[in-house]
């Protein structure tokens, strides 16, 4: 065979793993995340007074919570980490930043690709419940701002003033790694 019929020949084989590594990635990635959602869901019903947030000390990787989106329709699971692993199973609660009911900020990540596919489309006003052992809490989106992948100004300390903060890769339909990220501030709801 001449080498100008297997370059060809080369190049649809490689487009074809490339694409079967995608499917692949994907499918695997939502398989986690039902995994970790039907996890979330049970600890959503256990009794609130069960784990006070006194002794809510998860591990990372740990299954800790459901934060349901109602303009997006969207349930999703959340779990303690932002690494790679645990970004596969869910939502990630960044682990130095605080948890609701503490008073302080409260960091949530999500890939853009998965579980924060549709984030970009809350708006001002819109609701973000989090559900969690210890109990339930709504948040209203207040604003939202487009900051460079490493900007560390982001996280940090509001004591006393809680602020949840999700954060995700922008813009969101880029392929590769992101330049950017793409950060919703959003404050407890008054009853």
């Amino acid at each position: 065979m001449k080498l100008t019929r297997l370059i060809p020949i080369l190049f649809i084989a490689a487009g074809l793993l490339i694409c079967g590594y995608g499917t692949f990635h994907i499918w695997h990635g939502h398989k986690q995340e039902k995994v970790t959602l039907k996890k979330a869901e049970a600890l959503s019903t256990m009794p609130k007074d069960s784990i006070s947030l006194k002794n809510f000390n998860p591990y990372k990787g740990d299954t800790i919570g459901l934060m349901d989106l109602p303009k997006l329709k969207a349930t999703l699971p959340i779990v303690e980490g932002t690494n790679e692993n645990q970004l596969a199973k869910g939502v990630g609660h960044y682990s130095t930043s605080s948890f609701p009911g503490q008073h302080n900020q409260i960091v949530l990540s999500g890939h853009r690709d998965t579980v924060f596919r549709h984030v970009g489309d809350l708006e001002k006003g819109d609701q973000i419940i989090l559900h969690f052992p210890f109990g339930t809490f709504t948040y209203t989106v207040d604003h939202t701002k487009i900051v460079m992948a490493d900007d560390k100004t982001i996280i940090h300390s509001t004591k006393p003033k809680e602020e949840l903060v999700l954060t995700t890769c922008y813009p969101f339909y880029y392929i590769g790694n992101a330049p950017k990220r793409y950060i919703i501030y959003a404050y407890p709801s008054k009853a």
